[in-house]
């Protein structure tokens, strides 16, 4: 078992885990925050993607004892005060989420991506999205969505 302490979503949490624990379960299993999808477990997909520290990671392949005085953003932080933020609301309005199973990865993506360059060119958004397969989209509607944001 680990003491881990860490900010979530800008909340100051202590949990003891045990070791083996990755920082998807710790967040689906242990915290309830179950927006953030488990794809296929090895860092492929992206639907897990969560921000650590400023960079979009694959929750998958994080450790909980990795998370100690980490800062963590999950999906559920964007929205704020039941008030889409903008890069969910261009998401809708380009079509950008059909299933939605991966939007959750996808919208951290692109936020860890904007939040560091607020005016990205295209191809700084493809190798930002790159890690985040979607079956649905055919990735044009969010590479829009995303290219919507950052020329605002």
């Amino acid at each position: 078992m680990a003491k881990i302490k860490f900010n979530i979503n800008n909340k100051d949490v202590q949990l003891e885990v045990k070791d083996s624990l990755r920082l998807l379960d710790v967040l689906r299993d242990c915290m309830g925050l179950t927006g953030t999808k488990e794809g296929c477990g090895i860092g492929e997909c992206g639907a897990c993607t969560v921000i650590v520290n400023g960079d979009a990671v694959c929750s998958c392949l994080v450790l909980a004892g990795q998370l100690h005085g980490a800062n963590v953003e999950t999906i559920e932080n964007i929205e704020q005060n039941e008030v889409l933020s903008k890069l969910q609301q261009l998401f809708l309005e380009h079509g950008a989420i059909q299933c939605g199973f991966c939007t959750p990865g996808m919208l951290m993506s692109a936020k860890a991506l904007l939040d560091a360059n607020p005016h990205p060119a295209e191809a700084e958004i493809k190798e930002a999205l790159e890690g985040n397969l979607c079956r649905c989209t055919g990735y044009i509607p969010i590479l829009n969505a995303v290219k919507a944001a950052g020329s605002e």
